[in-house]
């Protein structure tokens, strides 16, 4: 569930780039969950052109998903099939990380690549004969093989992807599939086959992995079809014109023309290991970091999640291979890199003669995150409330204020005042004990 600061600036966001009536449908589809047309329709109070064409928007910048489920007849009546929309909060989140990601691509594949990314950062969706227009354009250069290789290059590093299916069909679960039910009160049944269908949804938009990253090579001197004769222009301000695009677009989805999107999956990944390499970097020191960066170069594509909490496990011999390749990791040997994976509180697997090691991700970010927090507390509300703070967080559990304040040394009247504005503010859970 998105908190109300998260949906505030989820519609800044949305306001910003594409109007207030995009603003307004994505508000109401993040604080009421998803909808059918007509629910939005009813709530916006929008005219029923206006959230057409904000869906279209939405849609085509990777801001909302639709998909068809079977919805049962009433009185007698036939199954019906009906369109629902979800909001992509994430997505929309991800409009704030672009330059960061630019950045990325920029420094790994250089500014022929980078112009391709922006061009999707840009317009959310693009064919591959809309990125060559779009490149005729900017660059003057009408070298279509270039593009082709600058753009086979985004995929082999995984940059960009396949857009998922517009409105994948969702079949309705068989008799006694249903996860939410045997569960909990009639609320949380509704929130919990609420978010599995939102994520069977994207699943079932969700390319196969064969096909996710698959360039089909076709003749690119071959005449376009008029359907895909609309150029893009470049750095036009997208509130009203881009209504018109999108539309063009969602026609040659309708045609089956292969569209492509940023994929914002990879390029958190980078971030997430930036930031880790970083950490050790400064709390360790440069020899771990190098270990932790070859290791997390090795396992990047065998992460099978967003948010992995573990790493696959490497091979000692596959570790020293990668960390030799990397600056300032050619002279070192077995030994430092043994001690650097002490440091790093690798776990071990030892398969007969060979070592295999697996590095605790979520460990490193939460120990970062937690220091990013303390720190925040402690130039907000003061040492005292540093004491406090970290005591609660190294603990990692419940604590009465009594002995709070006898392990802080912190006045008891203090304690419960700095207790309550540190609640108040959202930086601690509270519970009352039942006497």
């Amino acid at each position: 569930m998105v908190s109300p600061h998260g949906v505030q600036l989820a519609t800044h966001l949305i306001s910003s780039f594409y109007g207030d009536l995009c603003s307004k449908v994505c508000e109401c589809l993040l604080r009421r969950g998803t909808l059918t047309l007509a629910q939005i329709i009813r709530f916006t109070e929008l005219s029923r052109e206006n959230v057409i064409n904000c869906l279209r928007v939405l849609i085509h910048q990777n801001c909302v998903q639709a998909f068809a489920i079977q919805q049962e007849g009433a009185f007698g009546e036939a199954p019906r099939i009906i369109t629902q929309y979800m909001a992509l909060f994430d997505n929309m989140i991800h409009k704030m990380r672009a330059p960061k990601f630019m950045q990325i691509v920029s420094e790994e594949l250089g500014k022929d690549c980078l112009g391709i990314f922006q061009g999707l950062i840009q317009h959310g969706r693009l064919s591959i004969n809309q990125i060559i227009d779009r490149n005729e354009q900017t660059a003057g250069s009408a070298d279509v093989h270039v593009v082709r290789e600058s753009f086979n290059r985004l995929l082999i590093a995984r940059f960009i992807e396949r857009c998922p299916a517009p409105e994948p069909f969702l079949a309705p679960p068989a008799d006694g599939e249903t996860p939410a039910k045997k569960r909990g009160a009639k609320s949380a049944k509704i929130g919990e086959e609420r978010q599995t269908t939102e994520q069977r949804a994207l699943a079932a938009a969700a390319p196969m992995d064969s096909m996710r990253f698959l360039m089909e090579m076709d003749d690119p001197s071959e005449e376009k079809s008029e359907e895909c004769t609309n150029s893009v222009t470049v750095g036009e301000k997208r509130k009203q014109d881009v209504l018109k695009s999108d539309e063009d677009a969602l026609d040659a989805d309708k045609k089956k023309e292969v569209l492509w999107r940023v994929n914002f999956e990879e390029l958190v990944r980078r971030l997430r290991h930036k930031a880790c390499v970083s950490y050790v970097k400064m709390r360790i020191n440069d020899e771990a970091a190098i270990v932790l960066s070859a290791m997390l170069e090795l396992s990047r594509h065998s992460e099978t999640r967003q948010k992995a909490e573990n790493s696959a496990y490497l091979s000692i011999n596959a570790i020293y291979d990668e960390v030799i390749k990397k600056e300032g990791g050619l002279g070192m040997d077995f030994e430092r890199i043994r001690a650097s994976l002490e440091q790093l509180g690798c776990q071990c697997l030892e398969t007969g003669v060979d070592e295999n090691y697996s590095i605790d991700i979520k460990g490193i970010i939460e120990s970062a995150q937690t220091e990013e927090v303390e720190s925040v507390v402690l130039r907000r509300y003061g040492r005292e409330a540093y004491r406090i703070f970290r005591l609660l967080s190294k603990a990692g559990r419940f604590l009465e204020s009594d002995k709070i304040s006898d392990t802080t040394f912190v006045e008891k009247k203090d304690t419960i005042k700095i207790l309550y504005k540190l609640w108040k503010d959202d930086y601690l859970h509270m519970e009352k004990l039942k006497m």
